[in-house]
Formats: C-alpha cells, structure tokens, sequence
C-alpha cells in the first residue's frame, strides 16, 4: 500500500536567506544561525562558538551557520623509521568514540617499545578515468590504437591547467563501443581532486578536437573516488603505504597480554570470515585511525572510503610476531582544502606536516599510527579484553554525571 505524501509546498520564506557573496563574515553567518534557528526551534549556541574568524571557511563550505566541535585526543609515541618521517610521533586523533584512542595508543608504545615501524611508499599517484564514446566496436579500438602516439601531447594539455599536477601515466581499456582512458597524476602536497580533474578534462577536450567523433564524461566510476573496489588494491590513488614491524615475545607479553601464537591465530581465523563477506582487502579496523586522523587535520574524510581498503598481515616467527598493514589507496594533504583551516593546521604541526612538502612524511606517520590500532584491536579480541575495554572507556552515562550510578 502506498503511503500518502505529505502536503507540502516551498514557499518564499522556507528558502535560506540570499546573503551577498554566500556571506562568510561573523554578522551575516550570525544572520543565517538566527534564521535556521527561527525556522527550526533549535538552539545554536555552541554551533555559533568558533575560535576563528568565519572568512577564513571561504572556499570549503557553503550556507556556513557555524562549527562542529569534536573532541580531539592525543595517541602515541609511535616511533617511525621511514624515507620522509623519522623519530617519535604523538598523533592527534578527533573522535566521540570512547577506548579508540586509548587502544590506539597501546599499539603504538608497543610498536615502539618493539624498535619501531619500517614504513615505506611505493606509489604516490592519485587516478580518474574519463570514458570516450564511440558509434562501433571498430571505432572504438581505432582510437585505443590512436592513444598511444598521443602521450606527449595529452600530458602538455592536462598540465597546462596547474603548476603543481603532473601526469605520470595514460592506460586504456576498451569496453564495447566505450574507451576508458586512465590518466594516473602526481598532486604534490595536495590531495588534489579538483586539480587533476581539471587536467583531466583539458586533456580530454584536446582529444576531441584531435579526432573528431569522440565524445567523452569525465568521470567513469572506476577510479574508485570515495568508494570500495579491487582497483584500489591493485592500481591504487594517492599514495601506497607499508608499515611492518616484528613484536618480540616479551613485549607481546607486556603491552599486548597475549602471545604470538595467540595473536596469529586472531588474525587467521578472521582472514576466512572477510572471505565469507567477500570483503575488499582484510584489516581489523584501519577506518577508524584514518577518520580520527582525517578529521583533526582537515582531511576530506570521504576519502576514507578508500584509505580503508588496507591489508594486514601477520606472520609467525622465531622472535615473535611480525606485523603489517598496507594501505594502497591513502588520499592525505598538507597544504590546501581543510588543511589551512586553523584547528586543522595546528594538528598537522603537532606531526611537523604542516604546509608544503610534508605529505609523505604525514602518510608514513598515518601507516605507523594504524598499524598500532590493528595490533592493539587483535589483542583485544585474543584476550577477551574488547568489551571491557568500551565498558569501562567507551560508555558515555549521563546519569554518571549526576550522581545517579551505573545502569
């Protein structure tokens, strides 16, 4: 049975205010927080509490009414040994999630305690992949032949739009009447979507007046933008990231209460569930390091989407345990979007990432940190400690606060 539609129509004042220029000063976003305020019947007193001047949100958000505020904690020391990121880190993390930071930081002073984490980058390449259209199978692979030749020139068009963006790689794929073009770009310190898919597209515009017939969409689906696929295990976007470590005996004993044996067998029995799921890569919860992490430093945080698609891997060994986690699709910037933003640009300089030229070091740092919260999470699950462990951190009681008791 069809359920009846309410009778609702838009009327002039139900629209948000026409403010000039989207008005990012305070007098006019206090103008718009009033009128949300008048419309709604909500109170928008700590929405309204921001610590910098709204001018500065330029750029990242429209219609702005105010801030959210997110508690932010601090985890480490992580001890990283990588190309760009050497030393000890504490990691700020942002989350209203009780015991994730603490467990982070039980992975990362075992991690340290146990000589620290290798890291190392093997790719830092983001992906998009416009689709050209043609009327044949024929002409479609007439094209596909054509590409090849084409190189130079499609790099010097895609890199004509940016002074930082440079193409590293054309691959193509031919599907029916369609050619899927991958144009792989390296973005500096930026995360840099906007940048390569305005390269993307001076490249593709070139294509077309190049060999007329073509016609194109600049985006696909399979470069995998914030979603899940194999194509992120494989062909990555934005930087691939390892970090390893061996745990020895004892401090698997010390930090972690349980042994290698233990831990392994944690780890091997929930490879076959992810199995089962037909999950898309294996980790215990890598999701949740890399959104605290995204938040405090002003990452676009649907890029955790595909950071997420991690591997880890544990392995038995004579002195311990060695542990590992990939990260083949990390997104992650040090200069632009949310990462000028004040609380963000403090954060990033609690690591030494803040502005240019620190991106990879930050990812070497970000592979570290969540490689303790894999280690730490499995522990938990050995020891039968992870429902304590939420219990006695992760449980937020109102009733606590007025002397009420537990429930």
């Amino acid at each position: 049975m069809a359920l009846p539609k309410a009778d609702i129509e838009l009327g002039p004042g139900d629209l948000l205010p026409r403010l000039k220029d989207q008005g990012y000063d305070a007098e006019r976003v206090a103008r718009r927080r009033a009128w949300v305020e008048r419309k709604t019947g909500a109170t928008l007193e700590h929405i309204g509490q921001s610590s910098f001047d709204p001018e500065l949100t330029r750029g990242n958000i429209e219609n702005p009414i105010g801030v959210a505020q997110v508690p932010m904690g601090i985890a480490g020391p992580v001890l990283v040994h990588g190309r760009y990121a050497s030393g000890l880190f504490y990691v700020p993390m942002a989350t209203s999630e009780g015991a994730l930071i603490r467990s982070y930081e039980r992975g990362m002073v075992a991690l340290t305690r146990a000589g620290g984490v290798d890291v190392s980058i093997q790719n830092d390449e983001n992906q998009i992949v416009p689709t050209f259209f043609f009327n044949s199978v024929h002409e479609a692979e007439a094209f596909r032949e054509w590409l090849p030749a084409q190189q130079d020139a499609i790099r010097a068009a895609a890199e004509s739009t940016t002074r930082h963006g440079k193409l590293t790689g054309v691959h193509w794929y031919q599907l029916g009447r369609q050619v899927l073009v991958n144009f792989g770009f390296s973005t500096g310190d930026a995360q840099g979507m906007n940048m390569l898919v305005k390269g993307a597209d001076a490249a593709c515009r070139w294509i077309c007046e190049q060999y007329p017939g073509a016609r194109y969409f600049v985006f696909s689906g399979m470069s995998s933008e914030k979603r899940p696929s194999g194509f992120l295990l494989t062909r990555g976007k934005g930087k691939r990231v390892t970090a390893g470590a061996l745990l020895p005996h004892d401090i698997l004993r010390m930090y972690l209460h349980c042994t290698a044996e233990q831990l392994f067998a944690v780890w091997h029995s929930t490879v076959l569930g992810h199995l089962h799921a037909n999950a898309i890569g294996y980790n215990a919860h890598c999701a949740n390091g890399l959104t605290a992490i995204f938040i405090a430093t002003g990452q676009d945080v649907a890029n955790v989407v595909n950071a997420a698609c991690a591997i880890t891997y544990f392995e038995l060994q004579p002195e311990g345990l060695f542990v590992s986690t990939t990260l083949p699709a990390l997104s992650v910037a040090t200069v632009g979007g949310g990462t000028a933003l004040p609380t963000a640009r403090e954060a990033l300089s609690i690591l030494g990432c803040a502005g240019s030229g620190h991106a990879r070091k930050f990812a070497e740092i970000i592979a570290a940190a969540v490689l303790g919260g894999e280690i730490s999470m499995g522990a938990a699950i050995t020891t039968g400690e992870f429902v304590q462990a939420h219990e006695r951190y992760g449980r937020n009681r109102p009733e606590d606060r007025n002397g009420e008791g537990r429930a």
